[in-house]
This record gives C-alpha cells, sequence and structure tokens, in this order.
C-alpha cells in the first residue's frame, strides 16, 4: 500500500486541447438533430468542449483531488487506487462507483458520512486510476474479491458495503461471497441483473410493471449497454482517440439520467462533468471501462447464491428504474428501503446530504 498523487503530463494536456480544436464535427444543419432524442445535440456539446480548452483546468482539479488521501493497494498483484477518508476506528464503510462515474460519485457525500464511518472508495478495476486487469476477465465476483482484499490491506475485518450502478452488484457478491465479513449491504438499486433470473408469470402487478419498464427503457435507451456488451473494443477505438466523442458518449447520460428535468445543467456544472470526463480521458479507461461490461456478461452472478447479509436500499425517484419494495425482498434480507423525494441515477452526487443521512439510518439499525 502506497500515498498516490495524480500527475498528469503537461503535454496530455495540451494534446487534449489540440484534439478539440481539430475535431471533424458531424453535419447538424438539420432542426431534428438538435433535439436530445438524437442523441447529445452540437448546441449543447460545442460550448462545453469550448469550457474544456479555454475555461476548464486540470490543474486546479488535480490539484484538489490531490488533496485527498489516495492509495494504490496491491492485491494479487493487481494495483487499486483507493480514496480514504472519515473517522479512523469507526465503521468501515466502502462505496462502490458505476459508469460513467467514477471515485468522484461520492465526494459530496462524504463529509455527511465522515464522523460515522471510515470510508474506503475503491475504483474498479480499469476504471480512472486502477489498472486494467490482464490475467483473466474482470467481472464483480472477481473484482469483489479484490475489493475484499483492499479491506483486508487496510486492516478492517469486517465492513459495510455500498454500491450503485454497477458498484451494486459488486456490493452484492461481495456480501454473497464473504457473509462473515460485510456487517450490511447498502444499495442505491436492485443489480439489473436479477431481472433476467425472475419469470414474469411469478411477478406481482407492480413487478411486471416495474419489468415492463425496464424493457422498455432498454429498447429506447439501452443501446450503449447492447454496444459496451457486445462489441466494446470498436467503441472504445473512438472514445480513446477523441475528447468530443468521449464528451457526447457521457454527457448524453448524465442529462438523462439525472434529475434534471432534461437539463443537465440543472444537476451538474460544466466543470463537474468535465471532471468525470477528464479522469477517463487522461487516464485512457473509457474502453477498458467499456469492456467491462462485456466481461460482467460473460462471467455472471451466481443466480443460486443470495446475499444474506441485512440490505438496505436509498433509491431515487429520477433513476433508470425504481423497483417495488417485493422485488427487492425477493433477492434479498430488506432491512430499509427509502425513496427519495428527488434525485436520479447519480444520487450521492445530486442528494448527498439525504443518501448520507439514510446510509447512516441502515447502519444505525443493523449495528444496533
Amino acid at each position: 500500500m502506497t500515498p498516490f498523487a495524480i500527475d498528469i503530463p503537461r503535454s496530455d494536456v495540451d494534446d487534449l486541447r489540440t484534439r478539440i480544436a481539430r475535431t471533424r464535427w458531424p453535419d447538424d444543419a438539420t432542426a431534428e438533430v438538435d433535439d436530445w432524442g438524437w442523441g447529445t445535440p452540437s448546441s449543447v456539446l460545442r460550448p462545453l468542449m469550448d469550457h474544456w480548452t479555454e475555461g476548464y483546468s486540470w490543474t486546479a482539479t488535480q490539484e484538489r483531488w490531490n488533496a485527498l488521501d489516495q492509495r494504490i493497494v496491491e492485491v494479487d498483484g493487481q494495483r487499486i487506487h483507493v480514496v480514504r477518508g472519515g473517522t479512523p476506528g469507526a465503521t468501515p464503510l466502502m462505496l462502490v462507483h458505476g459508469w460513467p462515474d467514477g471515485f468522484w460519485r461520492f465526494m459530496k457525500a462524504m463529509p455527511f458520512l465522515a464522523d460515522r464511518f471510515d470510508i474506503v472508495v475503491p475504483s474498479i478495476p480499469g476504471f480512472g486510476f486502477s489498472d486494467r486487469l490482464r490475467n483473466g476477465p474482470t467481472g464483480p465476483a472477481r473484482v469483489g474479491d479484490l475489493f475484499a482484499g483492499v479491506m483486508d490491506q487496510l486492516g478492517h475485518t469486517r465492513f459495510g458495503v455500498h454500491g450503485g450502478d454497477l458498484g451494486s452488484t459488486i456490493a452484492e457478491v461481495i456480501a454473497q461471497r464473504h457473509p462473515d465479513r460485510v456487517i450490511g449491504l447498502h444499495l442505491g438499486d436492485v443489480p439489473a441483473w436479477h431481472r433476467y433470473t425472475l419469470d414474469p408469470w411469478e411477478a406481482s402487478d407492480d413487478e411486471r410493471a416495474f419489468l415492463a419498464g425496464m424493457t422498455s427503457w432498454f429498447v429506447d435507451e439501452g443501446a450503449y449497454a447492447a454496444l459496451q456488451r457486445t462489441k466494446p473494443q470498436t467503441l472504445g477505438y473512438g472514445l480513446t482517440d477523441s475528447p468530443v466523442a468521449l464528451a457526447a458518449w457521457f454527457l448524453e447520460k448524465f442529462r438523462a439520467w439525472s434529475d434534471g428535468d432534461g437539463d443537465v445543467w440543472r444537476r451538474f456544472t460544466p466543470d463537474e462533468i468535465l471532471d468525470d470526463v477528464s479522469l477517463y480521458w487522461f487516464t485512457r479507461t473509457s474502453a477498458s471501462s467499456a469492456r467491462y461490461y462485456r466481461e460482467s456478461a460473460l462471467t455472471p452472478p451466481d443466480p443460486a447464491l443470495r446475499a444474506t447479509t441485512p440490505a438496505g436500499f436509498t433509491l431515487f425517484p429520477h433513476d433508470i428504474a425504481v423497483p417495488p419494495r417485493a422485488y427487492a425482498d425477493r433477492f434479498f434480507d430488506v432491512r430499509r428501503f427509502t425513496l427519495a423525494p428527488r434525485g436520479g441515477h447519480f444520487g450521492p452526487w445530486e442528494e448527498p446530504a439525504f443518501f448520507a443521512e439514510d446510509v447512516r439510518a441502515f447502519f444505525d439499525g443493523v449495528e444496533a
């Protein structure tokens, strides 16, 4: 375990600006392509790219992130980037991010959790500053075992774990595979893979409505997941070579999945979006993060295993889909199930105080 500081060469920043300046923009002569229904419109993307080159300061972001307690923890020969915070000696709590975000997903919530938990935020291998895994698939079971190993290295025998998006499956398999170590399992959603294990004829009306909504959503909005699950390498060339392509790919998701009533800037500032896009750009992890979808599909969790650890959920109404309580009860020992009044897919960033309060209440209950 070694301290870590971000140090992106100036030449990489200069190269980014050159690439944006030399962008070949697609034809947008028709009115339709200025509608988000066709994808990210240039009327929003071009000003963001201008800001990336003329107003945004990567130096300031790097300095701000380097004020965090960052470590590289080596487990089984793999280097995992970890951000630490909170109170040493308090209940250890691991927070696991998803896509297209990273460790920054939890940065606003961490101050609200700091006096209650000893916080550990690892980056999934192939995301951000965690090394890619080269000697085998990077599926959720392997990542879960590596993250349990991170907690070993940090001296945490027992700990709580939260996950959202891709992180919810990783958190779940940690609880499945290391049940004696996990105090409580807190999730921001019911991991999506469970919907393939439920016979719709055995579901309640509410559950069938939820499953139908998920199916409809994947038809209308799930092309990104289908591509990343099937042919991620093809996509990866464009995302790694073009900062504009990467920003367009991510910006669409932040707009569609957040609680902004169609206006991405109601929930995020341009600098916040560029912090996230820059994290993937400078670490060249857009392709490896996309490949995680395929690797997960090739190594799915075992449906015969059930996480018996006490579980809690904090759901946000403008997330991709919000399941009924009965659906969560099928797969988890649910002790707390909360629907927030506001927020979307990036709940810990969008509504950090509410998220933290509900996480605290869940762990207060399971540790009582």
